[in-house]
Order: C-alpha cells, then sequence, then structure tokens
C-alpha cells in the first residue's frame, strides 16, 4: 500500500513554492520521496527553502520565477529538465488577494489579481503540461479556494479568479487526461499563515470564518500535505477534475449553532 503514495524518482515544480502553503507542501513532496524544485520570485526565500529540500536527503535547484512572465516559467522547466530529465509533479501555488469593496474595485487591482491567480495558473499548466503531454505522463495540482465554490464579501477579483481556477482544472481535466496528465485541485480551508494572522486572529471576519468551519480551529499547513501527496502520486492514478476541500468541513457547514 505504501508503494501507492511513494514519490520516490518523481521530480516536482512548485511554483510559488517558498512561503505559506506552497512551503508546507514543497517539504511534503520531498517527504515523499520526490526531488523538489520550489521557486518563486525571491531568491532568498528560494535559497531557504532548497535548503530545508536537501537536509531531507532529496535534490533540487535554486531557480526563481515569477507566473506573470512566461519566459520565466519556460527558463525554468528547460532547467529543470535539463539537469533532471524530466518533470512529472507541478503545483501552482503563487497567488495574491486584496479586499476592496465590489463598486468601487480599481481595474489595475482586478487585473492583477485575476493576472496572477488565474493566468499564472493558465501559464504554468500550458508551459509544464507541454512537457508532461509529450511525455504522456504528469501531474498537475492546482490551488482552488473555499471562494472557488462560496461568495466572500468584498474579495470579488480573488473570488473570481479562484471559481474560474476551478473551471479551467475539471477543463483540462478534459482535454489532457487521454494524453495521462492528471490534472486536480485543492481548495484549502482557513489556514493560519503570517499574512493572515492578523484577519483570522483579531477580525469579527476572522471570527465569522471560524464560527463556519466546524472543527472549530485553524488548519495546519502540513494538513494539506496528505491531499497533495495523494494527487501527485499513483493512488490517484483514475482521478482527474477534482477539486479535493481541506477545510475543516467548512463547506458542509449550515448552521452550527
Amino acid at each position: 500500500m505504501s508503494k501507492l503514495f511513494d514519490l520516490s524518482g518523481k521530480t516536482a515544480v512548485v511554483v510559488g513554492g517558498t512561503t505559506g502553503i506552497g512551503h508546507s507542501l514543497s517539504l511534503g513532496l520531498a517527504q515523499a520521496g520526490a526531488d523538489v524544485i520550489a521557486s518563486s520570485r525571491r531568491l532568498e526565500e528560494v535559497d531557504k527553502t532548497a535548503a530545508e529540500i536537501e537536509a531531507l536527503g532529496r535534490k533540487t535547484l535554486r531557480l526563481t520565477s515569477d507566473v506573470k512572465n512566461r519566459s520565466s516559467l519556460v527558463s525554468l522547466r528547460e532547467a529543470v529538465i535539463e539537469f533532471f530529465g524530466k518533470v512529472d509533479i507541478l503545483v501552482n501555488c503563487a497567488g495574491t488577494t486584496k479586499r476592496t469593496p465590489t463598486l468601487t474595485v480599481p481595474e489595475d487591482e482586478w487585473n492583477n489579481i485575476i493576472e496572477t491567480n488565474l493566468t499564472g495558473t493558465l501559464r504554468g499548466c500550458q508551459v509544464f503540461g507541454e512537457h508532461m503531454i509529450q511525455r504522456g505522463q504528469g501531474r498537475i495540482i492546482n490551488i482552488a479556494s473555499l471562494t472557488t465554490f462560496l461568495g466572500f464579501n468584498e474579495v470579488a477579483a480573488y473570488a473570481a479568479s479562484k471559481a474560474a481556477v476551478g473551471s479551467l482544472t475539471k477543463t483540462l481535466a478534459v482535454e489532457w487526461s487521454k494524453h495521462g496528465v492528471n490534472v486536480n485541485a485543492i481548495a484549502p480551508g482557513m489556514f493560519r499563515t503570517a499574512l493572515n494572522a492578523n484577519l483570522l486572529d483579531n477580525t469579527e471576519r476572522g471570527k465569522e470564518l471560524k464560527l463556519r468551519t466546524p472543527m472549530a480551529r485553524w488548519g495546519h499547513t502540513d494538513e494539506l500535505i496528505g491531499a497533495a501527496v495523494y494527487l501527485a502520486s499513483d493512488a490517484s492514478s483514475f482521478v482527474a477534475g477534482e477539486i479535493i476541500a481541506v477545510d475543516g468541513g467548512f463547506l458542509a457547514s449550515g448552521v452550527n449553532q
């Protein structure tokens, strides 16, 4: 049974893989046996995460990338292929958000969020998917959101982008599964990170989010690793176009009091 989830000999690229959820998934895939290239825009974060991957006994490369720059993703792919010979797994983790009333959201703010979260994910899928289709095998894991399914107040651009990531995931599954490339997504619930700690701990919005979570706590980013390893491994060989919620029961929640 353990062989189903073993990633030994696999090469994984995690775009946006040096902070928050991406960082945890980078280390989790390495713990499962994969060589992992955790890439992001900041070289210092890339270096730090690469050292952690190497400390787990895995191989990596120190490469930056920006999902808003297609050529940087192409360079990342080519460098990984040159060194490792292949890319088996892609995780698209890069993302951004900002809370703004929809009536007054500036178009440049809207466009930046869509460009990063949706078009950036598309670029990653296209650039690495081309290689995977040529090989006849691969796993792509996108990061969706609770807002893929639900409306959240004053984050219309983020919600629209993540709803579209869910649709993109299903569409690519329809197009690419026949070529041996399984495309799925993970929809995280409320996970406490350095970026959102104040929001979750000290605001009415945070109180409401915890109330809506039946487990009555925030998730730990390591709790996303199991879903990622499953979707990256042979255990999910007949799984495509799925969005797995790891949310403490949030999407099942109706009345909690």
